[in-house]
């Protein structure tokens, strides 16, 4: 057996990075004395604001984010691998940047990843989202290396892009984490169904933190954050409301699954449409 004890932390968006720090700060050292040796926090964690059909999040320099440095520190405290999913990172010409960090228990930053896939739809004439209005959308897909396992970063609206994962596993990936703040109305329609098909398709495990809960400025998160096997089971769901949600994995479990069906070895060339 190859066990990780995880957790993911279950946030309210806050319209502030002090704020924000006051919502995941307890509940972080909740999960370190729980046991976990990892832990998940979801998009915009640094805090989340909304501006009509655009995100308006607190940001700041990488090298002076002061939600940044604050889990750098609680990391480096605890000794303990910090998944960061994502915080606002100020971008050029006055736009940010969607990016999750990797943090060490030294407190270092082993990786980042900025989000591929912006969030532009619209559900109705009243629900409109353009998140590609502030945002700049990375290129690169990322693997963290880390002693305990190998963790896939993606974001949110990533979700929806398979081919994004099955890269990310076919490339070495155990854990693909997908930190979000998926609105209450997609949420409700396809968040488990969605994470669980990244986990059946690539025989991963899914860890999906999520924000929960109502967007200061209009709108509304989903909660739910998710630990699911490669097999599809759904091993902790958070539910609605701030939480840690916590679970025992076995990573021996991908190579089990994989030998039961064995779908990532099995791509076909096909003539495309």
């Amino acid at each position: 057996m190859r066990p990780l004890d995880i957790a993911c932390l279950q946030l309210r968006p806050m319209p502030s990075m002090e704020e924000a720090l006051d919502e995941a700060l307890p509940l972080a050292r909740e999960a370190a004395q729980g046991g976990a040796q990892m832990i998940f926090l979801p998009e915009y964690c640094g805090g989340l604001r909304a501006d009509g059909a655009a995100v308006a999040p607190p940001s700041a320099p990488e090298d002076a984010h002061s939600f940044l440095t604050a889990m750098q520190d609680f990391a480096r405290e605890r000794e303990i691998w910090v998944h960061l999913g994502s915080v606002a990172v100020d971008g050029p010409d006055g736009r940010i940047i969607n990016r999750g960090f990797m943090l060490t228990p030294e407190g270092a930053i082993a990786g980042r990843y900025d989000k591929i896939h912006l969030f532009d739809i619209q559900l109705s004439d009243g629900e409109v989202y353009r998140e590609s209005d502030r945002v700049d959308p990375g290129t690169c897909a990322v693997i963290h290396d880390t002693p305990l396992a190998r963790v896939g970063h993606s974001i949110c609206y990533d979700l929806r892009f398979a081919h994004l994962y099955r890269s990310l596993a076919q490339g070495g990936a155990e854990i693909l984490a997908c930190p979000a703040a998926f609105t209450a109305k997609t949420g409700a329609a396809h968040w488990h169904v969605l994470n669980r098909a990244r986990a059946i398709e690539t025989t991963r495990f899914m860890v999906s933190a999520a924000m929960t809960g109502p967007v200061p400025g209009g709108g509304a998160t989903y909660g739910h954050s998710l630990i699911v096997d490669p097999w599809g089971e759904v091993l902790a769901d958070g539910g609605a409301g701030p939480s840690v949600v916590a679970a025992r994995i076995d990573l021996d479990m991908i190579t089990q699954t994989e030998g039961r069906i064995p779908s990532l070895m099995n791509d076909a060339d096909f003539e495309r449409v």
